[in-house]
């Protein structure tokens, strides 16, 4: 898992958010699953954004997945207005999943 950002420490705050986010099917966090790509911060302009993606280009529960991720990070950053990009470049794989997160789908 490697999530790209330009400011690690607001990343870090946002990762342990994003935590609480689950993919109902699987069970696992968005983190540990590898779904988020980038989170940037933009002072200036009090924007964060996050590029994420999911298992599938079809996942049913692809809606939810987006929308309790954008809550998350305005809730996380009240402050902040909250950019969420879907995308599929690069499609996910399983490569992408953390430590973690392949010993609990290990214990599944």
């Amino acid at each position: 898992m490697n999530v790209i950002t330009n400011n690690n420490m607001k990343c870090a705050i946002a990762l342990a958010a994003l935590k609480n986010v689950v993919d109902p099917e699987i069970g696992l966090n968005i983190v540990d699953l590898g779904l988020i790509y980038q989170l940037d911060f933009d002072e200036a302009e009090k924007i964060t954004y996050c590029s994420m993606t999911l298992t599938t280009q079809f996942c049913p529960m692809g809606e939810s997945i987006t929308h309790l991720s954008e809550e998350t990070l305005k809730i996380t950053f009240p402050e902040y207005d909250t950019k969420l990009d879907l995308t599929f470049n690069p499609p996910w794989s399983h490569e992408r999943v953390s430590e973690e997160g392949r010993k609990f789908l290990n214990k599944r």
